[in-house]
């Protein structure tokens, strides 16, 4: 399909495209799990939830259950449902396998996605192949969330489908498309903000008097009925679990209009992390460029796409900032599922949206920028090589690799000294991520996650209230939000990966033991040194210490 009616040059970039994916992704190929890949909200949460849930034999169970591994008993729907691609990779293939396997599935069908949509509905003319090709190529190399799959490098490919049907298009592959991409995507984390505007879409089409069109309607909802039945975990815990849970304590309505007017513009500039575009420099640039043509030539009727796409991507960013505003309080003290559901992730549009922007601007300069249109090739070539540059090898190369990280022949010898069922004790962590406790199949009494039970984070709570108490920032963070239920301490704040060459050491330490124990606790395992582990009631029981492990794990036992 995407060969045909192509031209040997057009045919020529596209090989070369697909050979340039395959050199961004040669590290992964070539270093297994001694390549180095992002740990926030990676390696140090979902890549050990995978495991977790597969070795549980949780994977089908009902809505109702939890899994015991994880702060005596986490929520199964917490974990995702079974019907996510993502999931059967982890529970095929050992993790850098499935991760691999992800990153080529997401790169190759965003790449895809971005070309077909260019070339059918916005730059067709043979005249834009670089442009659209070298845009596709960019946008695939972008550094995406590696667990959000194609919930935002999808939807390009998704544009197209929708399109395709809305101009009366009635070809299968488009059903096709909107069957399987909620198969290996999230709702929550992009297509519902993405189905949402389509809908806005549709409506303006009627009110303009495109007519009705409900073929393209029900397309839409057809999408979404396929991911509510999907995402059946999720919807079940929203609407019919009425216990309460992490996400009741969840405020974000606390900033002043001062500095979300700044974070308005530092998002539009910089972008976020869970959907980065790395667009400040060549894209940006070019899309200023394409402005200024736009209005010193009066293109506003010719490139009202653009025009649109760029306030669009502003209002985004704005929307994203200023859902952070102190001035929502009053409604959302009112209308509770405002708290429950992140509505500023409408900004997990943007990846779309500027990298659309970049083709137009593209065109624009080489339509109407005499002297500059030679600019275009170093602009997309500029754009692909810095997003090289943001390869995972390269920005993560002073981080633990993935074999560092887990440290699994470390956590081995814990174990084995400790010499009991590993469900026969709990365990929490200090200095270090709890994931990797629970990688390597300990039973922890902390974690990293948004949906677990109130009573469970209050009764967890008491372990650090005396350290809570000594740090206002720690103390909010936790009580407002509480997903990463961890055993803070005013000393390290919120550090959570002190590798095996930190000085560093715990003194003034108070936490409470007794909340501990009434858990299950009975172990500790330390990054750090605790100088009062005495006085605590904990008991040094040994050091352990690897070649292949980012850590020195100094195990404590509660008396």
């Amino acid at each position: 399909m995407f060969l045909k009616n192509v031209n040997p040059f057009e045919r020529k970039c596209l090989y070369i495209s697909f050979f340039v994916i395959l050199l961004y992704l040669s590290p992964l190929l070539i270093l297994g799990e001694n390549a180095h890949i992002r740990v926030h909200d990676n390696l140090d949460s979902n890549l050990a939830w995978y495991k977790v849930l597969k070795e549980s034999g949780m994977l089908f169970g009902n809505v109702n259950s939890t899994i015991p591994q994880i702060i005596n008993g986490l929520p199964r729907n917490a974990l995702g449902t079974e019907f996510s691609g993502i999931v059967w990779l982890h529970a095929i293939f050992p993790t850098m396998t499935a991760y691999i396997i992800s990153q080529a599935i997401t790169r190759i069908f965003a790449f895809i996605g971005m070309y077909l949509l260019l070339k059918k509905h916005y730059l067709p003319d043979q005249r834009y192949t670089l442009i659209t090709i070298g845009t596709a190529l960019a946008f695939a190399l972008t550094p995406f969330w590696p667990s959000g799959m194609l919930s935002t490098l999808g939807m390009p490919l998704a544009l197209w489908a929708f399109l395709n049907i809305r101009n009366e298009e009635k070809a299968w592959r488009n059903y096709l498309v909107l069957t399987l991409l909620p198969f290996y995507s999230s709702f929550v984390l992009g297509f519902f903000f993405f189905l949402f505007a389509l809908g806005i879409f549709w409506f303006v089409d009627v009110i303009r008097g495109k007519g009705w069109n409900w073929r393209f309607f029900f397309s839409i909802v057809f999408m979404t009925l396929v991911f509510l039945v999907i995402e059946y975990r999720l919807v079940y815990s929203f609407i019919f679990d009425d216990e309460p849970n992490t996400r009741d304590e969840y405020f974000h309505a606390r900033l002043p209009f001062w500095w979300v007017t700044r974070l308005t513009f530092k998002n539009f500039v910089l972008g976020h992390t869970h959907v980065m575009t790395v667009h400040s420099l060549f894209i940006l640039f070019a899309t200023i460029l394409a402005l200024f043509l736009v209005i010193f030539k009066r293109l506003w009727k010719q490139e009202k796409v653009f025009v649109f796409l760029f306030v669009f991507n502003f209002a985004l960013s704005a929307w994203y900032a200023f859902w952070f505003y102190k001035g929502w309080l009053p409604l959302t003290e009112r209308f509770h599922f405002m708290d429950t559901f992140n509505f500023a992730r409408f900004h997990f549009l943007r990846p779309l949206i500027i990298y659309m922007g970049f083709a137009l601007s593209l065109k624009i300069i080489m339509n109407h920028g005499k002297v500059i249109k030679n600019t275009i090739p170093f602009f997309i070539i500029g754009q692909i090589v810095l997003l090289c540059l943001f390869n995972d090898e390269i920005i993560y190369r002073k981080k633990p690799s993935v074999r560092e990280f887990y440290a699994q022949n470390l956590f081995q010898e814990i174990e084995e000294f400790i010499a009991k069922p590993l469900a026969s004790y709990r365990v929490a962590s200090i200095g270090i991520h709890p994931a990797i406790a629970q990688y390597n199949g300990f039973y922890t009494l902390d974690t990293y996650n948004n949906f677990y039970s109130l009573t469970y984070k209050y009764r967890f709570r008491e372990i650090m209230e005396k350290e809570l108490q000594k740090n206002k920032r720690l103390r909010t963070y936790y009580d407002e939000w509480g997903g990463r239920c961890y055993i803070f301490t005013d000393q390290l704040g919120k550090h959570y990966m002190f590798k095996k060459n930190s000085t560093e050491r715990l003194n003034n330490l108070q936490l409470n033991i007794e909340p501990f124990k009434k858990l299950g606790g009975e172990y500790i395992f330390s990054a750090l040194p605790i100088d009062d582990a005495e006085d605590l009631g904990l008991q040094l029981e040994k050091i352990f210490e690897s070649d292949t492990a980012a850590w020195k794990i100094h195990l404590y036992k509660a008396r």
